[in-house]
């Protein structure tokens, strides 16, 4: 069965009014962060200052295992100084965490069914006594010339031991043999009508279609076409969604492919950290991320229907089409409605990684951007504050790397030998350890990355980079876009290999 196109008025409504904190706080996001990043360091340093005396120690020379002549410095931070920077990282930290729960915990108790529709209490008094039938799976595939990997994408789908009811490729603006590849397939295609809004405008087209003919306990699915679910990812999904009627969105915790040289294992061990830190949040959804979502019908009508009013946007539109991270941004929306999310350890998925440093800061300003422009345009409230902190976290990270890399350089300049600071080996000892425990799962070259630490330290000031230039973007109103990255098909035939139904 084929969806068929259907006409809109698209381009009417992308003329209309938008709510999206498109004002002078919008434009001056990037700077209020980095800026209140900056003062938190200063403070820091200020009151690192007051705390104790400078103590120096002249340098001595001596020998590491009776071979290897160094020159080291005893001199150390005082004890003082030392216990009150790690007890004012366990304060924030826990501060953080404990304002985070706070804020979740009442929004489950929320009954203010104007404020928060979607909280777990008024979901379940809804739904009680009510039995919408077994829990459903309708697949939604984005594709924009696709060709290449959206037969895996397909197959992973079909290999599932609890495969979909449906899956529906949505074709937007193709210009390659995408249509078709997902006709051979044998599932359905629906193809965007005069969408001049990329991936959000051509999704929010298909929902307006399925939506209404949703029940509640028909999910709505939206996977990427770079994407290979791991196998028992629908089946975990739909038995949450059945015990769980309160229970409004999965998000799926991605790992990187193949390939891609060190800048893949650069990003493999940046997903393998992200993963590991949702599964020691218990599943707590910090971004439904795109790769692989599952939402109820309710959750994303009830985003459409406050859209222009309670959150920014278009009213009707499950998607911002302004918003340059259409996933944080519906995550965001979802969170202010009050709804219940989780990531269960068990939906687990293979992502694309970028082949090149050229793409890889394309797809990470965007991501960057995105976060700081939905954050301009929902503000400081309760249900974003955890975002305000991570990006407060990421500009005084920005400050710290740059301030490390700069004091090393002025001593190589400085000094005539290099000396040892026995002190900060320790502690840079330490700081690998936690780099290596953290990837452990993702295999020797995960570790051995880690273990060098200096190769991380350079990709982390490369996302640094990547963070400034998103702040003096948006600060100037630069223009943002998307950088699609088209990959080459197979040179066998791509019929073939679906009819094999094997995946990664």
């Amino acid at each position: 069965m084929e969806v068929t196109a259907i006409t809109s008025d698209q381009s009417e409504r992308a003329a209309r009014t938008r709510s999206t904190g498109a004002g002078p706080f919008a434009r001056l996001i990037g700077l209020v962060v980095f800026g209140l990043a900056a003062i938190a360091a200063a403070l820091l340093l200020a009151a690192a200052s007051l705390v104790g005396p400078r103590v120096e120690f002249d340098p001595t020379e001596g020998l590491v295992l009776g071979v290897w002549s160094v020159i080291y410095a005893t001199e150390a931070p005082s004890a003082r100084v030392v216990v009150a920077a790690v007890a004012l990282a366990v304060l924030l930290a826990s501060g953080v965490a404990l304002v985070e729960l706070r804020i979740s915990n009442r929004s489950r108790r929320s009954v203010d069914s104007r404020t928060d529709p979607l909280a777990p209490k008024l979901v379940m008094a809804r739904t009680a006594g009510v039995f919408a039938g077994p829990v459903t799976v309708t697949v939604l595939i984005p594709a924009h010339n696709e060709e290449a990997t959206l037969p895996q994408t397909i197959a992973s789908l079909l290999a599932q031991g609890h495969p979909p009811e449906r899956i529906i490729v949505v074709a937007d603006n193709c210009t390659d043999s995408t249509v078709e590849v997902a006709r051979r397939a044998g599932v359905e295609v629906f193809e965007s009508v005069a969408n001049t809004h990329k991936k959000a405008g051509a999704l929010n087209q298909a929902l307006r279609r399925l939506l209404p003919t949703q029940g509640d306990n028909d999910t709505v699915m939206i996977v990427d076409a770079d994407t290979l679910l791991d196998d028992g990812f629908i089946e975990a999904a739909v038995a949450r969604f059945t015990a769980d009627r309160a229970l409004m969105a999965i998000g799926g915790l991605f790992y990187g492919e193949d390939g891609a040289g060190m800048l893949g294992q650069f990003q493999r061990n940046e997903y393998r950290r992200y993963s590991r830190d949702i599964r020691r949040r218990d599943g707590r959804v910090f971004v439904l991320t795109g790769t692989s979502s599952i939402f109820r019908p309710e959750a994303l009508r009830t985003v459409a229907q406050s859209r222009g009013s309670s959150i920014p946007g278009i009213p009707g539109d499950v998607y911002d089409t302004a918003a340059l991270t259409e996933d944080n941004e519906l995550t965001i929306a979802l969170k202010s409605l009050g709804a219940l999310m989780i990531s269960p350890s068990q939906c687990t998925v293979v992502t694309e990684l970028m082949p090149t440093w050229r793409a890889l800061w394309n797809q990470r300003l965007r991501w960057q951007r995105g976060a700081l422009e939905n954050l301009g345009a929902y503000g400081l409230t309760p249900r974003t504050f955890r975002y305000w902190a991570q990006q407060l976290g990421i500009g005084y990270g920005v400050i710290a790397l740059t301030g490390y890399v700069v004091l090393i350089v002025l001593m190589l300049v400085s000094v005539d030998s290099w000396v040892w600071f026995p002190f900060w080996i320790w502690l840079g000892m330490v700081f690998t350890v936690e780099r290596v425990v953290t990837v452990w799962a993702g295999g020797w070259r995960a570790r051995l990355l880690a273990a060098t630490l200096i190769p991380e330290l350079v990709y982390a000031a490369f996302l640094n980079l990547v963070y400034l230039k998103g702040v003096v973007d948006i600060m100037f109103g630069k223009r943002a876009g998307w950088k699609h990255i088209t990959r080459l098909p197979p040179a066998a035939a791509i019929g073939d290999n679906l009819t094999a139904g094997g995946h990664r």
